[in-house]
């Protein structure tokens, strides 16, 4: 199973499993966001795990405890598109 680490614009670090990549599930989830957003958490946490997903969230919350959306989904759009590999120190 290979991970590697990757970094967001925005700092957040993670790694995803290129087995989860190739998982077709995961493709027909993506399919079915378009037409049913309500599926976006499911997609996050097939994508990143339960514990990533909630750094994500805490990277992205705001001060008042909010998460907005529109971070969480620019944050995904980086996620898919790839982002610079961490280098491990």
């Amino acid at each position: 199973m290979a991970t590697k680490k990757k970094k967001t614009s925005t700092g957040f670090v993670y790694s995803i499993d290129e087995n989860v990549l190739n998982n077709f599930e995961l493709l027909d989830l993506f399919a079915e966001v378009d037409e049913n957003p309500l599926l976006l958490p499911k997609v996050l946490k097939m994508l990143l795990g339960e514990e990533t997903k909630k750094a994500l969230y805490d990277h992205v919350r705001l001060e008042d405890g909010t998460v907005p959306a529109d971070k969480i989904s620019d944050e995904l759009a980086e996620i898919i598109t790839g982002n610079k590999e961490v280098k491990n120190s």
